[in-house]
Parts: structure tokens; sequence; C-alpha cells
């Protein structure tokens, strides 16, 4: 099988190239490590880069940027794709309001000249697109909430349930961030259902794992435990750090991502996170990291919140699991701090020595 990554040595598109290349697949990547101009050398991905092509011979890179229509639909030509993995993404809401037609021609543009691609020379190949929940703009913070001690929560009617796909995307602020990756995703599910095409657009909650490179702008988690293992301040914005969001580790979106390719559909879009049981606020986060690591968050709060971030969010999946009833989250919320701690001590040590 022939797979296509774009944002291949990010965090979700390098767990993908992991995943397909040691299973003997052929798998090309698309990346020109945008993400060191959205977010400085800490969102540098050169060096996952010079991993992938050192750890896979049958992995081959790719440096180009997916605004250039021209050299994007080459690739499609000349390798014909079976699946193709989008994750390619100007990523931060905060980001995106600096240059608003930077995060445009990445998000929506970029997408629509993968689609083109696929429509051209390979309608038969599954596609699968790496939305967000930002979709849903801050509708979230409509539905009726409770302050708690420790969180912000639903009340008892979705309480535990959490945000499915019936949740309208009109009537709210986006951000620039979302309304972008909302384009996108319109574009993944209509050229599903326009043209024919094996296509889905998952909205990610917090996509997360221990290669993160979290930065303050996105990357809530990785980058709380960074600051905690380095002892640097972390800033947190608003709403008394009881935001809460639900985390899935990388590994488990490619279990998903696996599982649309095997038995694919046409135009689907699906809510993809943690849920309820990964859910935790930033002043949970940091509690457990006290508890269980024995590390202490310097912290700063900051009386604004970052505008449309959601007050409280975590996926209902039940529409996946109803297409897909063999998925199952493997990562706790636990295991992935753990391994997060793990991979952040040993950066640490790295670079002492």
């Amino acid at each position: 099988m022939r797979v296509l990554v774009t944002g291949s040595c990010g965090l979700i598109g390098s767990e993908a190239v992991h995943y397909y290349a040691s299973r003997k697949n052929e798998v090309w990547g698309i990346d020109n490590n945008m993400r060191r101009y959205f977010f400085g050398p800490g969102g540098d991905t050169g060096s996952m880069r010079n991993i992938l092509s050192a750890s896979f011979r049958n992995y081959t890179h790719k440096e180009i940027d997916i605004r250039d229509r021209a050299s994007v639909l080459e690739v499609f030509r000349a390798v014909n794709p079976h699946f193709i993995i989008h994750t390619a993404a100007q990523p931060s809401h905060d980001w995106a309001a600096k240059e608003p037609f930077t995060d445009f021609d990445v998000n929506a543009c970029g997408t629509l000249n993968l689609l083109e691609g696929l429509r051209q020379f390979c309608p038969n190949s599954v596609f699968v697109f790496l939305s967000t929940n930002k979709v849903y703009g801050d509708a979230p913070n409509h539905l009726p909430l409770e302050e708690m001690e420790m969180r912000y929560e639903y009340d008892v009617k979705m309480r535990g349930r959490g945000i499915d796909e019936n949740l309208s995307v009109d009537g709210c602020l986006h951000s620039i961030f979302g309304a972008s990756k909302l384009a996108a995703d319109i574009m993944v599910q209509e050229y599903g259902r326009y043209f024919g095409l094996k296509t889905a657009a998952f909205r990610g909650g917090c996509l997360t794992g221990s290669r993160h490179a979290g930065v303050e702008l996105h990357g809530f988690v990785s980058y709380l435990v960074e600051c905690a293992v380095r002892g640097n301040r972390y800033s947190i914005f608003g709403y008394k750090g009881k935001q809460v969001r639900d985390q899935i580790d990388s590994s488990d979106v490619i279990q998903a991502l696996e599982l649309f390719r095997q038995n694919p559909r046409t135009g689907e879009y699906y809510n993809l996170g943690g849920c309820y049981e990964n859910s935790a606020s930033v002043l949970e986060l940091i509690a457990k990291l006290k508890e269980r690591f024995g590390l202490t968050v310097l912290s700063t709060y900051v009386d604004q919140a970052r505008k449309g971030d959601h007050i409280c969010y975590y996926s209902d999946m039940s529409k996946f699991k109803k297409h897909y009833p063999e998925f199952r989250i493997q990562k706790s919320l636990d295991t992935i701090l753990e391994e997060m701690v793990i991979s952040a001590q040993e950066k640490l040590t790295k670079k002492a020595a």
C-alpha cells in the first residue's frame, strides 16, 4: 500500500509514518517545516524529519508547501497513493489572527489542492483529514455549564457524554483558525458527497502524545509538562484555570484513521477525542503533575481568556463508535502524562549532558 502523509513531521503525521512504514508500506511525506515559521525554534520539526528518514528506507520525504498547487498535484500524479492522511495545518487560533491570509491559504486552500489531487489522480483512494473541534466555534460555551471546585462541567443532562456532531456550527464565534478549518472540513465532506469519494473529516479535541512539541500557542498539555519539568513559568489564560479539554494520544488517533481506511464511507465527519474519561481542567492537570510526579508548576494567571476559547469541551464519539464498534481508547490520561513526563525529563538530561 502507498500512503501519503501531509504534515509528516508533526505529531499525528509522524505517528502515521511510524505506523505504516513499520508495517512495510510505501510511505511518502509532505512537510516543509512551516511549524517553525508559526512558532519559532520550539516548533521546529526538522529533527523529526531526520529521524524518520534514518529509521525507514521505505519513507520518502517531499519538502513541499501544500499551498503550491502544481507541486501537490504532481505528487499525486507520481505517487498515486492508496491512502491519504492530511494533517498539515496552521494549528493555532491565536496565531491565525496575525496572518489571516496565510492561515486560510494553508488550512483551506491547501486542503482543496489535496482534494483535487485525490479527484484527478486516485479517486478510488481513501482520504482522511484532521479537522478540529474549533469548527463548532464557541457554541459549547452557550450550553448549560456548572462551575465546580476544580473545573467547569456540563449540566447533568450532558455530563459524561459531551459534544456530538449535531452541535450547530452557525451563529457563533469561531476564531479565524476555526473558520479556515471549517471551510476545509466542509470541502472534505463535499468532495465525498458531490464526487462520490471516500473522505472523512475527524474533528479532533486535544491530540497529544509524548512526541508532541508543545508551545504556548498550541499543544497545551505538552507545553504544561515541559514547563513543569524545566521549571518554567506557565500562563493560565482565563476561566480561573477551570477550562476543560479531553486528551487523546496520537496512537489512538491512528487507530481511528486505520479503522476508517479498512471500511471507508463517503463524505463523513466525526468527533475525535479522549472523551469524558480523558478530560481534565488546567487546574486538575497541575494537581496531577504534583501528586503523581512531584512536579510543581509555576503559574501566572492572566484574567483574559483567549478569544473564542472553549470553557468546557470533551468529545462524544458515539457516532464513530457506532460505525466502528471495535474502536477503544487504549491510552488513559494518566498514561499519556506519564509518557510525556518521562520524555521531557529525558530531553532535559540529554541537553545537560
